[in-house]
């Protein structure tokens, strides 16, 4: 290698160049990204199905009464998650697992519910059991693997060519797809990396308890804002014209999740993966966990998690377009079939730049009132 180029190298001029004592994924030929890893596993697919999913509704396989509750719920929520990982304890990890399989066998989930799991981290014990079992049982009930923890492309390369292997032995027909969990810092900085690492990836969720704890940032909450993270508003002047600084001043309590949810849509985007927003840990506070999903529906995810029955409903109000916004957008669309020109509408000016936004909220509310009656219904009349 040249001086010239190695300097390039260092200082960033070609953040792509690879050695080839680096990672095997970058070695690869393009032509060879969209082939199965294992022979007779099914052939990874080249967009990710854009299916509604609001709302990822977790629930315990271990726990009798909540997988009861189950074939109740298909219908009602887009996502059904059976949980092996965090808050099933390590005594009941094998009765989440054998849980889960009996529940894939014995539910119908319908059109329009999806199944999917969390499994335990790649550094924990019961992993390679989970997989295992749950692929060659039922792969062709799950649609989705949520990987704790992720801490860069790697993780998903190993979780993509074991996938493939249990898929060949279990005579999976359809790929499964895998959804990588921001939680460590190490991540975050390799977001980019992990939203391209394979084909099999559906999305990446935001894990704020544990990446707040990872970053050691200073909040015990579950996702949400923070009172001590605010701005404050200028000193009013006082009568002697100077400011007063010790006279009532209102605060702004501000986001402290906005960078990262921003950057982890920024990923997904570029990759045709989909963002959500993970858990908000204060069930009683119904108003906080709206407005946190509304943060992250205007950013541009598609979901958020539910630990509960009530945030179900609030996922499903939130990440479905409103129906003014469908009006209007269905009027620029009218206005601007082609989305050439400009328009003036009730003042303001629509381009293409304002019709391609409508295109968005129009083919988001035509893919959930495909699902939804009531949905569809209201769109109707808006």
């Amino acid at each position: 290698m040249s001086r010239t180029r190695a300097a390039l190298l260092g200082c960033g001029r070609y953040p792509y160049a690879v050695s080839r004592e680096d990672s095997s994924h970058h070695m690869r030929s393009a032509k060879d990204f969209f082939a199965p890893l294992a022979v007779g596993a099914p052939t990874p697919v080249t967009e990710v199905p854009a299916r509604p999913s609001r709302m990822i509704h977790f629930f315990d396989p271990s726990n009798p009464k909540m997988a009861a509750k189950v074939p109740d719920m298909v219908g009602v929520s887009d996502v059904l998650l059976g949980n092996l990982e965090d808050a099933v304890v390590a005594d009941k990890k094998e009765a989440a697992r054998e849980g889960l399989v009996t529940i894939a066998k014995e539910t119908d989930f319908g059109e329009h519910t999806q199944l999917w799991t969390r499994i335990n981290s790649l550094d924990s014990p019961w992993v390679l059991d989970d997989l295992t079992r749950l692929v060659t049982e039922v792969g062709d009930t799950l649609d989705v693997i949520m990987v704790p923890k992720v801490q860069g492309p790697e993780d998903i390369h190993y979780i993509d060519r074991i996938l493939a292997q249990l898929e060949a032995k279990g005579g999976v027909q359809r790929p499964i797809l895998v959804h990588a969990i921001l939680e460590t810092a190490r991540g975050m900085a390799n977001v980019e990396e992990i939203a391209g690492a394979s084909p099999r990836m559906q999305g990446i969720s935001l894990g704020p308890a544990d990446l707040a704890a990872d970053r050691r940032m200073k909040t015990t909450r579950v996702g949400g804002g923070h009172p001590g993270y605010l701005v404050r508003q200028d000193p009013a002047k006082g009568a002697d014209g100077a400011p007063d600084y010790q006279g009532e001043r209102p605060v702004f309590q501000q986001d402290l999740w906005h960078y990262t949810i921003a950057r982890m849509v920024d990923a997904c985007a570029m990759h045709g993966i989909f963002p959500f927003y993970g858990p908000f840990g204060d069930i009683k506070d119904t108003v906080a966990c709206e407005d946190q999903f509304r943060n992250a529906f205007l950013l541009g995810c598609v979901g958020a998690w539910s630990l509960h029955p009530v945030q179900i409903e609030i996922a499903k109000k939130v990440f479905s377009p409103s129906a003014e916004d469908v009006a209007h957008a269905r009027r620029v669309k009218e206005a601007m079939p082609d989305g050439r020109g400009a328009v003036m509408i009730d003042g303001k000016m629509e381009d293409d730049a304002s019709w391609k936004q409508c295109m968005v909220v129009l083919e988001l509310a035509e893919r959930l009132s495909a699902n939804d009656p009531e949905l569809a219904k209201m769109y109707e009349e808006a």
